[in-house]
């Protein structure tokens, strides 16, 4: 009975340090698995990068999460709660969305869109101008929509998700539309939103550099399965440093690195050894030093994201 209740409690604990948890969750259209079997675990304020090429399942992950789309298999709990029907309104409170395109009504402006949002939310109407202030539209609430460039709407749909300040947000390639200052903007707006607003974001992408600058953790998806899910630290592990090192000898210079015990593979015209600290340079130079070997460039390498996930989903995919 001890080790029941124990477990029950430990169970408890692991569900609040983790806003969102999975289990199996899958989605089939007829034969065709959408979705297959994920196991999201999103910790708490923290920024959640949800990372995969297009069509490989993020936004329908995202709707089940939401209760948009009705799950094939598997459950889903939010905020230690099972979703269910009984329970979604309730979930859905506390969380803020933004998924594939804002949604507005053109003909009013950016302020009367959030007022409607505001009252059938029913929040405070103080929020409409903070969360203006925020996404950088608070210059602009008097225009209408219409008259809104891509990236506006954007933002505007991000201060609708905001409009609650929600314990959770969801966002769909939130930075569609942005130019390169605004993307700037929207990074870092979104990497302080769990410090200052006690807020768990959870972003998709495409876009790996992007994931790279705004995620605390990673989970990568790919034809519907979760295919990687750690700290973005250990991700960037597998970038495998190495130096390279090239000389106007090279068959000499590895000779020389060989007789030392310091193994090396030829690539190109290059030298790839397994280390890159100063003192292991140093070292290299002086060997080559001594044996009259001129090195006429020395690199530091390391696979890029790009080429990790690559790895990871096993083949060229488009992002």
């Amino acid at each position: 009975m001890f080790f029941m209740v124990l477990t029950q409690i430990l169970e408890g604990v692991f569900k609040m340090e983790h806003i969102i948890i999975t289990n199996n969750l899958s989605k089939r259209y007829k034969d065709v698995y959408s979705v297959k079997d994920v196991d999201l675990k999103i910790p708490k304020n923290t920024v959640y990068g949800f990372l995969g090429p297009n069509g490989a399942g993020k936004s329908t992950t995202l709707k089940m999460i939401l209760g948009l789309v009705k799950p094939t298999e598997g459950k889903i709990t939010v905020f230690g709660k099972e979703a269910n029907d009984k329970n979604r309104l309730d979930i859905l409170k506390n969380v803020g969305s933004l998924i594939e395109s804002p949604s507005y009504y053109a003909h009013l402006t950016g302020e009367e869109n959030l007022k409607i949002i505001q009252t059938l939310r029913n929040v405070p109407e103080k929020n409409i101008n903070k969360v203006l202030e925020i996404v950088r539209l608070d210059n602009e609430k008097n225009k209408k929509v219409s008259h809104y460039s891509l990236g506006m709407k954007q933002r505007l749909g991000l201060a609708a998700a905001l409009i609650n300040f929600p314990k959770l947000l969801i966002l769909d390639e939130p930075t569609n539309g942005l130019d390169p200052a605004g993307i700037q903007e929207m990074r870092e707006l979104i990497c302080s939103l769990p410090k200052k607003y006690d807020m768990t974001v959870v972003v998709s992408s495409h876009l790996l550099s992007e994931i790279d600058q705004m995620a605390d953790t990673l989970g990568i998806i790919n034809h519907g399965e979760l295919i990687f899910q750690d700290n973005l630290e250990i991700l960037h592990q597998r970038s495998n440093h190495k130096l390279a090192i090239k000389t106007l000898d090279n068959t000499k210079a590895r000779i020389i690195l060989n007789s030392e015990g310091i193994h090396c593979k030829v690539e190109s015209e290059y030298l790839l050894l397994p280390q890159t600290s100063d003192d292991f340079i140093i070292k290299c130079n002086k060997l080559f030093y001594k044996s009259g070997v001129i090195p006429v460039r020395i690199e530091e390498r390391q696979k890029s994201l790009e080429d990790i996930f690559l790895e990871l989903t096993g083949k060229a995919v488009s992002l």
